[in-house]
């Protein structure tokens, strides 16, 4: 039975150089493994940051344009609602002229838009109460150095200011509005150097 004893103790010492030989190679295995799979996890992290890193550099990118359009969207809606303000009082501070430098203008824009043919002017109610005396004479004088001639409509029309010329049925409106149209484009380059210059 020694014989035996012998045999199986040999037997198990080989299988225990077996499993520790199996189980040096799994475990070598198994450190390669996880060396590879942290190098990769690793890379992986890395890739993962970089690109975390571009998208976060790329939106804020944006968020900026974003916000800077937003800045001058909202600077040139305030400059133009200044314009229209700056527009609108001017209209006002013409309407509200002086009745000698009112009319005066009239009849400057009158000599300027006057032509060589026969017409007449129209008013607004208000204008048409409080005509100088001489208006309707000076406004022929200016039609006559055209070549034409012109007389104060009994009619009146529903404008702010100004006058509205007619020659044989067609309307040349001068009024405020019509004029401050018009021009306004000039207008508004003229107080956007103004102010914004």
């Amino acid at each position: 039975m020694a014989g035996l004893d012998k045999i199986i103790g040999e037997i198990h010492a080989e299988s225990d150089g077996l499993i520790r030989e199996v189980l040096d190679r799994a475990q070598k295995e198994a450190a390669q493994i996880r060396s590879e799979a942290e190098k990769k996890a690793g890379d992986s992290v890395e890739r993962i940051r970089r690109e975390s890193d571009a998208r976060l550099a790329d939106s804020k990118s944006r968020a900026q344009s974003a916000a800077a359009l937003t800045k001058r969207q909202l600077l040139l809606q305030e400059k133009q609602n200044l314009i229209g303000e700056v527009l609108e009082k001017a209209k006002e501070t013409f309407l509200a002229l002086p009745e000698a430098e009112y009319f005066d203008t009239l009849l400057a824009l009158l000599k300027k838009n006057a032509l060589s043919e026969q017409g007449e002017i129209l008013l607004n109610e208000r204008d048409r109460k409080r005509l100088p005396a001489d208006f309707e004479k000076k406004a022929e004088e200016a039609a006559k150095a055209k070549g034409g001639s012109l007389r104060i409509s009994e009619k009146t029309r529903e404008i702010d200011g100004g006058l509205i010329l007619v020659y044989e049925g067609i309307e040349q409106n001068c009024s405020v509005d019509a004029l401050f149209e018009t021009n306004i484009e000039m207008l508004q380059d003229k107080i956007q150097n103004i102010l914004f210059a």
